[in-house]
C-alpha cells in the first residue's frame, strides 16, 4: 500500500507488549459485523509505518451483491477491493494530531461513460467523507488522493475495450479506540464504489 504524507517517515520499532488502546481499537476492528457482499479477512500489517499496526483487506464480489453467489464462475470477481490499515504509536505523531491512524485504500473499476469524467476524483473523495460523517465516526487531520486511471485494449484481448478504474488512498486519525463506525464507513465507501446502493435498499432487476 502506498501511505499519505500523514504515515510517511514515521518512527518504526518492535511490536512488544500490544497496549491496552491498541487491543481495543483491534477488538472493535474484529468484532464489528459488516454487510453480507463485503468479505472482510485479517492481512498482514506494514511493520515500519508505526510501532503496532493491525490490517485486513475487504472485497465486493460480482453477483453477491444480490444475496447469493453468481453460479457462473466467470462471473466471480472483484467489483472493489480494498484495505484498511490502523497504526498506532503510543508516543504521537505531529501530522497525525493523535495516536490512531487509519489508512485505507479501495480500488474500483468504473463504467466508461461516467470514469472519464474529471469531476470522478472530487466524487470519490466526497464518498468517503460522506460515509465517515454518515456513521457518526469522530475522525480529524483527513488527507488521501484519488486516482482515475483509463486502459484500452488493442487486438485480440479479450474484455471491454475501454476500462476506468479508480484509486483511493486516504488517511485520518481517529479520536477513540471505538473504530466500528469507522470500518462501517470504509465498507460503505468499498460498497459505493462498487455501485451497490445503500444497505437494506434493493434495485428492482430489469426485464
Amino acid at each position: 500500500m502506498t501511505d499519505s504524507a500523514a504515515e510517511r517517515d514515521q518512527p518504526a520499532g518492535p511490536q512488544g507488549p500490544e497496549p491496552e488502546l491498541f487491543r481495543r481499537a483491534v477488538a472493535s476492528l474484529t468484532g464489528t459485523g459488516v454487510r453480507r457482499e463485503v468479505h472482510v479477512q485479517p492481512l498482514r500489517p506494514p511493520q515500519r509505518l508505526a510501532p503496532y499496526s493491525f490490517a485486513i483487506a475487504a472485497d465486493v464480489m460480482a453477483g453477491e451483491h444480490h444475496g447469493h453467489q453468481d453460479e457462473d464462475a466467470a462471473d466471480a470477481r472483484d467489483l472493489a477491493t480494498g484495505r484498511l490499515v490502523l497504526l498506532h504509536d503510543p508516543d504521537g505523531a505531529e501530522a497525525w494530531d493523535g495516536v490512531l491512524r487509519l489508512v485505507a485504500f479501495v480500488s474500483a473499476e468504473q463504467d466508461p461513460q461516467i470514469g472519464t469524467d474529471e469531476l470522478l476524483p472530487g466524487v470519490g473523495w466526497s464518498w468517503l467523507i460522506e460515509a465517515l460523517d454518515a456513521r457518526q465516526a469522530a475522525y480529524r487531520a483527513a488527507g488521501g488522493t484519488v486516482t482515475q486511471t483509463t486502459s484500452t485494449r488493442f487486438g485480440d484481448l479479450a474484455g471491454p475495450r475501454t476500462t476506468v478504474e479508480m484509486e483511493l488512498r486516504a488517511s485520518w486519525t481517529a479520536d477513540t479506540a471505538d473504530l466500528a463506525p469507522h470500518l462501517h464507513a470504509f465498507v460503505d465507501l468499498l460498497c459505493t464504489a462498487a455501485g451497490l446502493p445503500p444497505e437494506g435498499v434493493s434495485l428492482i432487476p430489469s426485464a
